[in-house]
């Protein structure tokens, strides 16, 4: 390692999944050395030959015993276990920096192997991986959630910025509302989508991600535009982007699809598309009267239609 150029580290990943190969390579690219990764399964493996070139598969053990910075990417469950095993046979060295990249985990659950003296940071990048080189240019702009004590928060930002990313710090009391919030946007609208997609096909239309793509994609970039607002103190935030019956105030039209949606449910048994469907309306009215964007008797109006136990 006495070859490589001032103030780059040493790097062990634990866990070469998707998310740890790619930024193993990702730091790999600006000058780090990766000195060894873990890889269980063929597909780890895989990923070990295809993105971190001439990085031989080790132990963990030995992974760590190389390393100035350990890259823990692995599964939520698995973590505070395997940071207490590490400790347990001695494995933390002092001053050697502990990244994890879980997102409801703050560095709570490094505190093993801060106890052995090792610097714990929290780094957990918002978006999805492939675990292939695609995903090394979506890191570029990518925004991290960066956890540390305040005298190594630097640390941190500065890793997320050398491969392009964006650090947003986030307190260690509120990882698991952070990550919940990435869980209900990301996760519920790939349900949305799927319930969408069921009730297009019902209607005829076949390949029915073709015609959600260009109106989701231009819903999405608005809705995500109009977020940032409410922190600028401009407006209503996201619901700002939204159009349709609700704020048009068209109950008819409101009453006209909860029909057709239960009609689906009824032919095909997707009892879960009407109860979302309903559900997101009545959250719909209730944000867009809070938004200015309808008045009470409209809201009021739009509620009373869909009332579950009407």
């Amino acid at each position: 390692m006495s070859d490589r150029r001032p103030g780059r580290l040493g790097v062990g990943v634990v866990g070469a999944g998707r998310v740890g190969a790619v930024l193993g390579s990702a730091l790999q690219s600006v000058g780090h050395a990766v000195v060894g990764a873990s890889a269980i399964s063929e597909a780890s493996r895989d990923r070990v030959t295809a993105l971190l070139h001439g990085v031989p598969v080790l132990e963990v053990a030995e992974v760590v015993e190389r390393a100035e910075l350990v890259l823990l990417t692995v599964p939520d469950e698995a973590l505070p276990g395997l940071v207490a095993g590490i400790a347990d046979v001695g494995g933390w060295q002092p001053g050697q920096l502990v990244v994890h990249t879980s997102g409801r985990r703050g560095t709570a659950v490094l505190e093993p192997a801060v106890r052995a003296g090792a610097i714990p940071l929290a780094i957990h990048p918002a978006m999805t991986f492939t675990g292939t080189s695609l995903d090394l240019a979506r890191l570029e702009g990518t925004t991290f959630a960066v956890t540390a004590p305040a005298v190594v928060l630097p640390i941190g930002q500065a890793l997320v910025v050398e491969i392009g990313g964006e650090p947003v710090v986030v307190d260690e009391a509120a990882r698991p509302l952070y990550h919940a919030a990435l869980a209900h946007g990301a996760d519920h609208l790939v349900v949305l989508v799927a319930q969408a997609a069921q009730a297009l096909e019902a209607a005829g239309v076949e390949r029915p991600g073709r015609l959600l793509r260009p109106l989701l994609s231009a819903a999405l970039d608005g809705a995500t535009r109009a977020a940032d607002t409410r922190e600028e103190g401009q407006g209503p935030g996201a619901i700002a982007a939204l159009g349709g019956a609700v704020v048009g105030g068209d109950a008819a039209t409101v009453t006209a699809h909860a029909e057709a949606l239960a009609d689906l449910a009824a032919r095909t048994g997707a009892t879960d598309v009407p109860a979302s469907a309903a559900d997101l309306t009545r959250s719909a009215v209730r944000r867009a009267l809070a938004a200015h964007r309808i008045d009470e008797t409209t809201a009021r109006t739009l509620l009373d239609t869909t009332d579950p136990s009407r």
